[in-house]
């Protein structure tokens, strides 16, 4: 498990195109004083990893323009953001997409209709607080 070091300001992003989780996740977090930016596709998720920078991503795998394994792929192809740490929720439960998602690298992989976002909050927590 990787935890990162606290920070008072922890730069996170949330690829999700569903608003109403993206909202809910982005307030939670930013009562925290996070950063939050918010990717609605998997194009805009990388071009947001380069230019934001973030200390922790949140990744939905079911994504418009770009899925969310291409976008894991291409963050952990990148010399400069494959050490983010990413954390999948995410609709998609079958063992070929977590088993890949964890062969890619992630730290975590949640299956949203088994895991309330408060869940995925707080675990996102533990990883950004150790």
């Amino acid at each position: 498990m990787i935890y990162l070091k606290q920070k008072n300001n922890m730069k996170i992003l949330i690829v999700e195109d569903e608003k109403e989780i993206a909202w809910v996740w982005k307030e939670e977090l930013k009562t925290k004083k996070h950063t939050i930016k918010i990717a609605k596709d998997g194009e805009e998720a990388l071009k947001l990893a380069k230019s934001f920078m973030p200390d922790i991503i949140i990744l939905d795998l079911i994504l418009p323009k770009k899925d969310g394994i291409s976008v894991l792929t291409d963050l952990k192809a990148d010399p400069n953001l494959k050490n983010i740490p990413v954390v999948v929720s995410s609709n998609l439960g079958d063992d070929q997409n977590i088993k890949k998602a964890y062969a890619l690298g992630i730290v975590d992989y949640f299956v949203k209709v088994q895991h309330p976002i408060y869940e995925v909050i707080e675990k996102v927590q533990k990883y950004i607080t150790k």
